[in-house]
């Protein structure tokens, strides 16, 4: 169906009725808020650390510019004009292509019930900070008294408390274990958390997202001043940002940044679509677009800055750490007076000693210290978060103080993305009416909330963090391409280019130049077609395996590599391509019903009703 641009065209009966939001600055927040998540914490620093340092940004730019801005514009304006969710916003452009709000409908879904576990775990973090020392700093003795957990002692401190003390996890995908009640608990806390805020849509979201968009910039910064006075931060950002061009060869770099720019922007989850429904129909989306991918850009760009500082930090002291006992193997093989040798001369002692002793040497055995090796142990996701940057922690002073920070800002990151998430679901249930109108907005948020608590319930068990990286990895990379696909071409090819840029012209007062037409009809349709072709090939090609935390494990503290077993690849199967089928499904159903709908018209106009109520 093709609206016509003008006030009578938004598609929308109760435009008046809309909430709108209390000022721009809201709306701008809440849009940071959903954009600028954890991935920007703990995944592109990564990115830019695997991918030679400064060079990954390259390939980033190129796909901010040509992908993430232009279908940014393009959700936030078509949500503007219609002012409905996801749902509506397709049924309105074309009843065939109501499966692509249905679906990122169910994205939206599947990936609320996980990403609320994550804050599950920060919360334990964040309340297990309040401790000095804190619990991860040292293993916990064992039931004698007389030693240590053998677990924690071959492995670490932070990765026992972990995998044991938090996840409590099992060895193997198949044995699902119990629920920990502790982080039942604190999963009941996070919803409950998320209902306050959400309780009234965007009349409390709004007054909320001054806090939770705004204090982890306070964090970063703090964090930021920390880490550029600690001894080592100078090594790490020279590591992180020296470009390796020779990787730009490499095709995984440029996916890895395409998708890194759209999954960062929280493109296609039907969010953004929402947010901007509830804005004035004459409101410059154009400039909201640049202005709140930019920030999000420049938030990954600050977060990679403060992260490798610390970890900087970190890999000079275990550096260190290393050195010191080589020098005391060293000091007990050879009968040296007691600290003879310090860590800057021990390249030249060892340089001596192998030349002159080279078997004695030989049999001790020493450890390799590169400080090289130790900044390539980074990680990203829940290893960066609850290992690496924990473990750096410990070794600041006033570690409490720091930890506490740094999980309060994780958790406000978070929960500002939830709200997004969020309104992805429930703003399209609003706009469909599933409840009648005298049922109170409270009633069916609660009713969702409750609903994704009691669903999520299933992250809890001991086996639940696989059952989180399976929802990660398949329920919404492939989609989420997916429907950003199908938006460009249904909103360019089928709503019709001329007629959204007459729209945005009414919206904003001018057209739009000659950068969004090319990028929204020709370059993003086919880069967003090549990452998918893309990422199928990369997943075929990629046996569907995890890595199991198992004690009893030849190499452990290494984590086992095992393949999932035929039930689990079968769910993964289905959570990569059901919410996708929902397209041509809901197409098909669209279709059938027009054909009875016909064949019922022609009936009539054949076999007329007699007017005089006698038969024919």
């Amino acid at each position: 169906m093709a609206l016509a641009p003008g006030p009578d065209s938004l598609g929308d009966s109760s435009g008046d009725e809309r909430p709108r939001w209390d000022n721009k600055l809201q709306y701008l927040l809440s849009c940071v808020g959903f954009a600028v998540g954890l991935g920007n914490i703990w995944r592109f620093p990564y990115l830019c650390q695997t991918y030679g340092g400064g060079a990954f940004l390259i390939p980033y730019l190129i796909a901010l510019a040509f992908e993430g801005i232009p279908l940014f514009h393009m959700e936030l304006a078509i949500g503007q004009r219609l002012r409905r969710g996801s749902i509506g916003v397709w049924r309105a452009i074309s009843p065939y292509l109501s499966g692509v709000g249905l679906g990122c409908f169910t994205v939206s879904s599947l990936i609320g019930l996980y990403y609320n576990v994550v804050l599950t775990w920060v919360l334990w973090y964040f309340l297990n900070s309040f401790q000095h020392p804190l619990p991860w700093s040292a293993c916990p003795p064992d039931l004698n008294r007389t030693g240590f957990v053998e677990e924690c002692q071959g492995s670490s401190t932070v990765s026992y408390f972990w995998y044991r003390q938090t996840l409590n996890i099992t060895a193997d995908v198949n044995d699902s274990g119990s629920i920990q009640w502790r982080l039942l608990v604190c999963l009941a806390a996070c919803w409950a958390v998320v209902y306050l805020c959400v309780i009234r849509g965007i009349e409390t979201t709004g007054k909320v997202i001054y806090f939770t968009a705004l204090f982890p910039y306070l964090v970063l910064t703090i964090f930021l001043i920390r880490g550029l006075t600690l001894p080592g931060a100078t090594e790490g950002l020279v590591y992180l940002f020296t470009p390796n061009m020779q990787i730009l060869q490499s095709p995984r770099v440029w996916l890895d940044a395409a998708t890194q720019i759209f999954f960062s922007l929280s493109l296609a989850f039907g969010g953004h679509i929402a947010f901007a429904s509830y804005n004035p129909p004459r409101n410059n989306c154009e400039k909201d677009a640049v202005t709140v991918a930019l920030i999000n850009s420049m938030t990954s760009l600050y977060a990679a800055i403060i992260v490798f500082s610390v970890l900087g930090f970190k890999a000079g002291n275990d550096h260190g750490h290393c050195l010191d006992r080589n020098i005391l193997s060293l000091i007990n093989a050879f009968d040296l007076p007691d600290q003879s040798i310090s860590r800057d001369d021990y390249p030249a002692v060892l340089a001596h000693l192998n030349a002159t002793q080279p078997g004695r040497v030989a049999r001790l055995h020493l450890e390799s210290c590169h400080l090289e090796d130790f900044l390539d142990k980074s990680a990203s996701g829940t290893g960066l978060a609850f290992m690496v940057f924990t473990e750096a922690i410990l070794h600041m002073p006033g570690a409490p103080g720091w930890a506490v920070l740094f999980f309060g800002m994780l958790f406000t990151l978070g929960l500002s993305s939830m709200f997004g998430n969020t309104e992805a679901v429930i703003t399209p249930l609003l706009d469909m009416e599933v409840m009648p109108r005298w049922v109170p907005k409270e009633v069916l948020t609660g009713v969702v909330c409750l609903a994704f608590f009691l669903a999520s319930i299933c992250f809890t068990l001991q086996s639940g963090n696989y059952w989180l990286e399976i929802f990660d990895r398949y329920a919404a990379s492939l989609n989420l391409i997916a429907f950003a696909f199908l938006e460009v071409v249904g909103i360019i090819y089928v709503y019709g280019m001329n007629r959204f840029c007459d729209d945005i012209a009414w919206m904003t007062g001018r057209r739009p130049g000659l950068y969004w037409r090319v990028t929204w009809k020709v370059v993003s349709p086919l880069l967003l077609l090549t990452i998918f072709v893309a990422y199928i090939a990369l997943l075929a090609r990629t046996p569907p395996s995890y890595r199991a935390w198992n004690p009893q494990y030849d190499q452990f503290p290494l984590q086992q590599e095992k393949i999932y077993p035929g039930w689990v690849q079968a769910t993964c199967v289905l959570l990569s391509f059901l919410p996708v089928l929902l397209v041509p499904a809901v197409a098909l159903a669209q279709l059938l019903a027009r054909c009875r709908r016909k064949q019922k018209d022609t009936l009539q106009d054949t076999h007329p009703k007699p007017q005089d109520g006698r038969a024919c």
